[in-house]
């Protein structure tokens, strides 16, 4: 049993990731773990209170876990590049009867008081995506008695992240359903084309003795064979999770997933502003050669038409986040979808 693993009691190598915006509920998070492995509750998109009310509903349970936070790391929009992707969205919005942001919303997700709480509360397991937290930052949760875990998608981001003094790395492949990790968000996407085990590899170089956990693509047992082969401890999977019985991932999202409709995903920053691969579809098609960068701004500004096109079943519009397994995904509970995963293990 890996040592990452083992003082948690989690005898499966295979985490269940944060999925925010709704699918990483804590039923989903809660099976994880009582299927042998773990899972991390998604603090972003959340207030802090809706995340305290979570946490205490997974630890209730009596079991281990992680959340995972979205660290700051800005892309600031230029105003006159989003007022006139404002208004190109703006045809979109109309028929619903929409009224978008006119102007940029900069926000951090309330980051100081997700972090006041994990320190003043602690959680076995913090994980970091889309910044570094700082080694302050790092040391306070470990001090308070959290392993703490730093998404990574390159060598050079392995090496800031173990410069900060965390306790293991989450390495993520392009091949990842949802946003990159990336720490250089304003690169245009497509992220440069590596498969999990090579990158795997390259951070093993760059930073030693880290533990890892392969993430990115992630689908069969075939998959997380490789992954573990190539040195990953554990491996992390997200998009096969989705049409689980426990995933809070809305009904259209889960239908497409194996519609045959969609016929494959693409990286864009259309619905946010920083590079997340979906299913491709209408508002990829239209909207990503226009898309200015620009996190967490168009995110704000298409938030509202993404929700209501979700409540009107509305897929030319939605963000159907998928990684390039995602026809692996299976209407089942979440401790079949992990058993299956583990069977070459």
């Amino acid at each position: 049993m890996s040592a990452l693993l083992s003082h948690l009691g989690a005898g499966l190598p295979i985490l269940a990731a944060p999925m925010a915006g709704g699918p990483s509920t804590p039923d989903l998070v809660v099976a994880a773990a009582r299927a042998g492995g773990l899972g991390f509750l998604a603090a972003g998109y959340k207030s802090p209170d809706l995340l305290a009310t979570q946490i205490q509903a997974v630890r209730a349970a009596g079991v281990p876990f992680g959340v995972n936070v979205f660290a700051p790391n800005p892309v600031p929009v230029d105003p006159a590049a989003y007022r006139a992707y404002a208004a190109e969205v703006r045809r979109e919005a109309d028929p619903y009867g929409l009224t978008l942001p006119a102007d940029p919303i900069e926000d951090d997700d309330h980051w100081a008081d997700k972090l006041d709480l994990l320190v003043t509360d602690p959680v076995p397991w913090v994980s970091f995506t889309f910044g570094l937290p700082g080694s302050a930052a790092v040391t306070a949760l470990r001090d308070a008695g959290t392993t703490v875990l730093q998404t990574v998608t390159t060598a050079d981001e392995a090496r800031a992240a173990a410069d900060a003094g965390v306790d293991a790395l989450i390495v993520q492949a392009p091949a990842a359903g949802g946003h990159s990790a990336t720490l250089t968000p304003a690169t245009p996407p497509p992220p440069p084309p590596v498969t999990l085990p090579d990158l795997i590899a390259q951070v093993r170089q760059a930073v030693g003795g880290l533990p890892i956990i392969g993430a990115g693509g992630i689908a069969t047992a075939a998959d997380v064979a490789a992954t573990l082969r190539a040195g990953a401890e554990a491996v992390m999977v997200g998009t096969v999770l989705l049409r689980t019985h426990e995933s809070g991932a809305s009904e259209p999202h889960k239908n497409a997933l194996t519609d045959p409709a969609f016929d494959g995903t693409v990286v864009t920053r259309a619905f946010t502003g920083r590079p997340a691969r979906a299913l491709r579809n209408h508002f990829t098609d239209r909207y990503d050669a226009v898309a200015p960068p620009g996190y967490p701004a168009l995110h704000h500004l298409t938030s509202p038409l993404r929700k209501a096109a979700t409540a009107a079943g509305d897929t030319r519009l939605i963000h159907l986040w998928a990684g390039t397994g995602h026809r692996h995904a299976r209407p089942e509970p979440t401790s079949e979808t992990l058993t299956r995963l583990a069977a070459a293990l």
